[in-house]
C-alpha cells in the first residue's frame, strides 16, 4: 500500500504525518521520520483489518488571502 507523508521540521525534529489516516511520527532526520512513520502505520493497520483508502485522494495547494 502506498500512502502520502507530509514532513515538516519542528525545532530539532522532523515530524512525518500521513495524509490519508491520522498517524504521525518523528525523527532526527527526514529518513528517520519517514521510517518511523512507516513503522507506526504498520502497527496502525494491524488493528484495522480490511481498511480501504478513499478514492480519489486529491492533494492541492490552497491560497489564503494575507
Amino acid at each position: 500500500m502506498r500512502l502520502t507523508a507530509a514532513i515538516s521540521h519542528e525545532d530539532d525534529w522532523y515530524v512525518a504525518r500521513c495524509l490519508e489516516v491520522e498517524v504521525t511520527s518523528q525523527g532526527r532526520t527526514v529518513d528517520e521520520a519517514r521510517a518511523n512513520l512507516a513503522e507506526a502505520l504498520g502497527l496502525y493497520f494491524e488493528d484495522e483489518p480490511g481498511f480501504e483508502l478513499p478514492e480519489p485522494l486529491i492533494i492541492t495547494p490552497v491560497d489564503v488571502p494575507a
